[in-house]
Parts: C-alpha cells; sequence; structure tokens
C-alpha cells in the first residue's frame, strides 16, 4: 500500500522515516482531507510506545507522513527469527513487551483513537527491544474512501488479526483492538495465529463463530496466566474480553508475580454473555440456566456434557 524511507532531516540534525501513500490517494480530495485530520490527530499522541509524528502533507501529488526512525526491525522479524530457531520466546520477555503494546493501546483509547489494524509488520522494536506502535489511524482513513476496501462488506484490517466485529464490517471500538493483540500474543507463543485460512471468507467465518483454541495445545510449555491472558481477550463478544486494553497488561503483569495454576475454562453465558465458571449452573449476572438439558430440564453446571439426572448428551454451544 505504501513505501517507507529513511530520510535525513536538516534542519533538525536528525534521521527520519517517510511513509508515502500511492499517488490515487491524492486524487481524492475527501481523503485528502480526512487524511490530514487523522494526521493530527495521531500527531499529539505522546508515548514511549507509540512511534513519533512529526509532519505530514502532500507533495508532488503524493500524500506523505514523517515519522521517528526505529531502526530495530519489527515484531514479525523476531517472530520469524523465533520460529526459524524452534522456539517460543521468554515468558518474562513477553509480558516485557505486550504489556507494554497494550499500555499504549490504552493510552491511545484513551485519546479517541483505535489502531484497528494490530500486526507484527506494525510493532516496530528499537535496539533496546522497546516496542512501538505504528500506523495509528491509517486503517480508519482507508476504511472512509473506496479504493480501502477491498473485501466488500468488512471492514479494514489484516484477516487473520481482525475482531469478529470487524469481520462482520460493524462498528468498533478499542476492544477489537484487544482482540488483535490477542491475537499477536498467541502468534508469539505459538509460532501461529488461532485461525488459518486461504482466503477472506474463511478466516472471518472462524473469528466470528469457532471458538479459538488453547495455545497449550500447540505449545505445552506456555505459561497458564498467558494462555488465560489470550483466552479472555479472544472471546468472540467485545463484552466478554478485557474491557479495557490496561486491564490486559495488569493481568499479564499478575501473571508473572502468581504460581502457574492450570487454566480454568471460561463459560460465556448465552444469554447476556457473562463469562462464568465451569461448575456455575446459572450466570452469575442475569441466572440464566447455563447448561439446560432438552429432554429432562435439569440445569447442569456449564462444564457438562452430558446431563447429570437422565444421561442425555447436552448440545449446548459457545
Amino acid at each position: 500500500m505504501a513505501r517507507v524511507y529513511k530520510a535525513y532531516q536538516e534542519n533538525l540534525d536528525r534521521e527520519v522515516a517517510i511513509k508515502v501513500l500511492p499517488p490515487w490517494y491524492a486524487a481524492d480530495r475527501g481523503f485528502v482531507e480526512r487524511f490530514n485530520l487523522e494526521a493530527r490527530l495521531v500527531a499529539r499522541l505522546s508515548h514511549p510506545n507509540i512511534v513519533t509524528v512529526h509532519d505530514a502533507g502532500e507533495q508532488s501529488g503524493h500524500l506523505y507522513i514523517v515519522m521517528q526512525l526505529v531502526s530495530g526491525g519489527t515484531l514479525k522479524q523476531r517472530l520469524d527469527q523465533w520460529h526459524r530457531q524452534g522456539r517460543v520466546p521468554e515468558t518474562i520477555e513477553v509480558i516485557q513487551v505486550f504489556s507494554q503494546l497494550a499500555d499504549a493501546l490504552s493510552y491511545a483509547h484513551d485519546q479517541g483513537i483505535i489502531h484497528r489494524d494490530i500486526k507484527p509488520v506494525n510493532v516496530l522494536m528499537d535496539h533496546s527491544s522497546r516496542p512501538i506502535l505504528s500506523d495509528f489511524g491509517i486503517a480508519k482513513v482507508l476504511a472512509s474512501t473506496q479504493e480501502g476496501l477491498t473485501r466488500p462488506g468488512a471492514g479494514v484490517g489484516t484477516p487473520e488479526y481482525m475482531s469478529p466485529e470487524q469481520c462482520r464490517g460493524g462498528p468498533v471500538d478499542g476492544r477489537a483492538d484487544i482482540y488483535a493483540l490477542g491475537v499477536l500474543l498467541f502468534e508469539a507463543m505459538t509460532g501461529f495465529t488461532p485461525f488459518r485460512g486461504d482466503n477472506y471468507p474463511a478466516l472471518a467465518h472462524s473469528h466470528i463463530y469457532e471458538p479459538a483454541p488453547h495455545p497449550s495445545t500447540i505449545n505445552p510449555t506456555i505459561h497458564p496466566g498467558i494462555e488465560r491472558v489470550i483466552l479472555i481477550a479472544l472471546m468472540k463478544h467485545p463484552q466478554q474480553r478485557y474491557q479495557r486494553a490496561s486491564d490486559m497488561a495488569e493481568a499479564l503483569r499478575q501473571a508473572l508475580a502468581r504460581p502457574s495454576a492450570p487454566v480454568e475454562a471460561i463459560y460465556p453465558c448465552l444469554y447476556c454473555g457473562r463469562p462464568n465458571k465451569p461448575q456455575m449452573r446459572f450466570c452469575t449476572q442475569c441466572g440464566t440456566p447455563m447448561n439446560l438439558c432438552a429432554i429432562c430440564g435439569t440445569t447442569n453446571p456449564a462444564s457438562n456434557r452430558f446431563c447429570y439426572k437422565c444421561g442425555q448428551a447436552l448440545t449446548r454451544r459457545y
């Protein structure tokens, strides 16, 4: 979509990165106005884990953004390197990186800015292994122009990392970024994204309808606390996820402080969506039966696969 160049800014004696968009975007004056507005909003962000925007404008029929130069590569390059070496990152390293990313998202969300396209290539790494989020606001601007929509009916984003609500083409908020960060964390700990497919419809179907696999089925050595964070972030309904990215950051930090314990499955209420523990027979929020037998009417614990009274197989869906 865009090209990034390394450049030198003479008047301030510093190196910068310049992202240049294809020329056809500049031909749409409505797009140019939205681009300039979003660039001004993003330029106000000041956070150690968000790339600094120095300038934006139009030159010779090209829209451009001048940004902080981060020369340590991307998280994708780190993930690819780990995958080639057949290893996963250390637990403490993962928590340090992803808690910082979650803090950055929480800060941006508080400023009213949603990223919409969290993925490994949009996480830059400096030489001290500090993660820095880039491309804030670009997806939102592209979503507002027909040229940016390559899949009718779908929101802008990268299919492997898109939340269910993005796949439906509906409105999104910061919890879509939390879902994408959960996908990214799953990938860091297993070497794979939770859902894979040959085309967008297959991936969208998985995001919307299929439960996320437990990372421990791929990486049995994963810290149970990190697996718990991933599974909450990947819940289908936004209200079932962390409501703030800072909550996810805190959960990651607490995972390191707490002793390892088995991950307890989460069973969302089919009526209100509230997560419940396996032994619950009624939702702790709305009181709806969690696992009703269609034959004898007995209310079973959420985790039961067969009715404890009549033995009938239970068909509860998530």
